[in-house]
């Protein structure tokens, strides 16, 4: 397989090309289930920080990452996690070919120690299509805090190959498993394989004599195997060693022939390795009661239908009211900080004579947008986004999705949907990204789609202000509205979830399978380090860089006048009896256009229209409820726009991430065009039925 070169980095593994920067780099494949720290020891290992999460399905595409040990380079390779390599599903697909067809050198078996009985299946399938493998028995700290002991000399003796005892979160262990990935990487460990029943060996072997004389490959044994059982490596044999079974007509024959003689083959093999598992589990782990009953209570507390979803919105409702409370403060003193500067940076770029008819655009238009959108946006994600990872990684997010899931498989979608949506609370550009845990295509389509349907942080302050000024003042009480929009926007990505289902998405909601980790303590510095440095920044990043030139549209259009009326006042006017069908004025929905790059400058717009300023401007709530009064609005105004800023287009950085998912312009417009749509048609009711 050719191996070409390039820099050292987290690449994915495209079009079949592992990079390398010599040769002689020595390729180790880290496999495991969801959930068993397997990206927690890739980091530590290679220095790198690739985000880690206490969910099933985290790791999508595989990855990887260079360390050198003793003088030797090692390229580790952070494969999609996997509960078996008889895939159900495109990552499990994914991790089979790599340690079949990409020839690592060792592999990496990454288990949790308080499951090794049912994590045992996949250590047995990666040893019968290598031989160079370590089992890495992580989080033995988890399994000594709830008395699970493990005889790792029998357990060892029992599988004939090496074992490290790991707690990557704390660093335990890497050093020593460092050192026998080193041991393994210059010799040929015989593993110790197991062996099926007379009848199945023969059958093994029938096949396995016929791929010796055709087919050059270094495990015809297992080949046979997933021959008899898995219809799915045909493919793969025909992309990796260039063979078309189908095109042998003597070895389907010698396949069928072998099947006929089994009423299921597939699932005496998977009895064998559950029996060897439990066999093997008896005899060398032993655990008294480690407060099980404790974990099992909470668990049905959190995923019963009675108790589930009370504490679900509660704890969602609470994490939305301390963003919404906690922001306001940052928010103000972060904005007061910025626009203070404002006046510096104008004299500084007139000290340096700077062109006065640049200087203008530059201070008033590009920078003050950035001042708005980092001054709104940096605070509620700050709070938002380590809150969130503190689910994430305390283990109660799949709980979530568990809760969630009945309701979205009525809705002809997935389950992990769910948790795309919780992303797009924060960022509805991570949502979107986050898409690529569901496998399939439909139903990531479905997920991206109306992923845009849940609001982001950017649009809270438009949200918080307007139910502050028309409805409401008090904190507790505006979050209470809020959260009831929260959940009316839950409900309509279901139905719009259900009817691109039952349209241009047909199909079948496919199942999928969601371990529930156990709970653990989460890292508190970690937690916020990496939700500030991978989410929050990362996010505010994107904005800015879209959010930059609009700034200077925005000033143009305002300081560039027809007559005595900017452009921008002529546009708004020009728009307003289309406006008033919505509920809505020309100046709103002007500022829903140009607020296309991001959600937080939309009201700024609306001042410096309204006001007739130069540059965009704020105002204290009073003023502004005022300005706004004289200018016209009504609680119906207020209203409308509440729901039209809950449910409308995608900001300029989901948008750009859209097109970037889907590779295509067409689910872009579509992405664009579904809430637009939905969100003028109920800004039309609430018009019609409250005048």
């Amino acid at each position: 397989m050719g191996l070409t070169s390039k820099s050292m980095g987290i690449h994915s593994i495209d079009n079949d090309v592992l990079y390398k920067d010599n040769e002689s780099d020595i390729v180790v494949a880290l496999i495991g289930s969801p959930n068993v720290g397997k990206s927690t020891i890739f980091n530590s290992l290679t220095g790198m920080n690739q985000h880690t999460g206490n969910w099933t399905g985290k790791t999508v595409t595989s990855a990887f990452g260079k360390y050198t040990f003793n003088d030797e380079n090692f390229i580790l390779v952070d494969l999609p996690g996997a509960y078996s390599l008889t895939p159900n599903s495109k990552e499990e697909e994914v991790t089979r070919d790599f340690i079949a067809f990409y020839n690592p050198t060792v592999a990496v078996v990454v288990i949790d120690a308080t499951t090794i009985e049912r994590n045992l299946n996949i250590v047995f399938q990666t040893m019968e299509i290598m031989d160079n493998v370590i089992l890495c028995i992580n989080l033995i700290d988890e399994a000594k805090k709830r008395n699970i002991n493990i005889d790792i000399d029998l357990l060892k003796k029992e599988l004939k190959i090496p074992i490290v005892c790991t707690s990557a979160r704390n660093g335990n262990g890497l050093d020593k498993l460092k050192k026998t990935i080193y041991s393994m990487s210059d010799k040929k460990n015989i593993n110790n394989k197991i062996l099926y029943s007379n009848n199945i060996e023969e059958s093994i072997k029938r096949i396995n004599k016929y791929l010796d004389d055709n087919i050059n490959y270094k495990n015809n044994r297992w080949l046979s195997i997933k021959l008899l059982t898995d219809e799915s490596i045909i493919d793969s044999i025909n992309k990796y060693l260039n063979y078309d079974v189908h095109d042998d007509l003597e070895l389907l024959k010698i396949i069928e022939e072998e099947n006929n003689k089994y009423e299921d083959l597939s699932k005496e093999i998977i009895k064998r390795n559950i029996l060897e598992a439990c066999r093997i589990y008896i005899k060398v782990v032993s655990a008294n009661n480690y407060n099980r009953k404790k974990y099992i209570k909470l668990d049905r507390i959190l995923t019963s239908k009675s108790t589930g979803i009370p504490i679900m919105l509660l704890l969602f409702g609470f994490i939305f009211w301390l963003t919404i409370k906690g922001a306001n403060y940052p928010s103000t003193l972060l904005s007061n900080l910025l626009f203070g500067f404002q006046k510096n940076i104008y004299n500084f770029l007139v000290i340096i004579n700077m062109p006065s008819w640049l200087v203008d655009p530059l201070v008033n238009g590009v920078y003050k947008t950035l001042a708005w959108v980092i001054s709104v946006m940096l605070p509620p994600m700050a709070i938002f986004f380590p809150l969130f990872t503190l689910l994430e990684d305390s283990g109660y997010l799949p709980r979530f999705a568990f809760n969630m899931d009945k309701l979205f498989n009525k809705a002809g979608a997935n389950g992990k949907q769910s948790l795309t949506m919780c992303m797009g609370f924060g960022c509805n550009a991570c949502g979107v990204v986050g898409c690529r845990i569901i496998d399939s295509k439909r139903e990531k389509l479905i997920a991206i789609l109306t992923n845009a349907f849940v609001p982001c942080n950017g649009r809270f302050p438009t949200l918080i202000t307007l139910i502050t000024i028309f409805f409401i003042s008090s904190s507790f009480k505006s979050s209470l509205i809020l959260f009831g929009l929260i959940l009316l926007s839950i409900i309509i990505t279901l139905l719009v979830s259900k009817l691109l289902s039952k349209t241009i998405l047909k199909g079948i909601p496919s199942s999928f399978v969601l371990e529930l980790p156990p709970f653990r303590k989460p890292k508190i510095g970690k937690v916020i380090i990496r939700s500030i440095f991978d989410r929050t920044l990362y996010i505010l990043g994107r904005a800015i860089v879209v959010a930059a030139p609009m700034g200077l549209i925005i000033w143009l259009l305002s300081n560039t006048y027809i007559g005595d009326t900017s452009i921008l006042r002529i546009i708004s006017n020009f728009l307003d009896p289309f406006a008033k069908l919505f509920g809505l004025d020309g100046v709103i929905l002007f500022s829903f256009i140009l607020g296309f790059p991001a959600n937080e400058i939309v009201i700024p717009i609306a001042i410096m229209s309204y006001s007739a300023s130069s540059s965009l401007k704020s105002l204290d709530l009073l003023s502004l409820k005022t300005l706004l009064i004289n200018n016209g609005w009504t609680y119906i105004t207020a209203l409308c726009t509440i729901i039209f800023t809950l449910i409308h287009f995608p900001c300029g950085t989901t948008t750009l991430t859209i097109k970037k998912e889907t590779g295509s312009l067409k689910w872009t417009l579509i992405a664009i065009l579904l809430p637009t749509i939905i969100g003028l048609a109920l800004c039309i009711i609430i018009n019609l039925i409250l005048n």
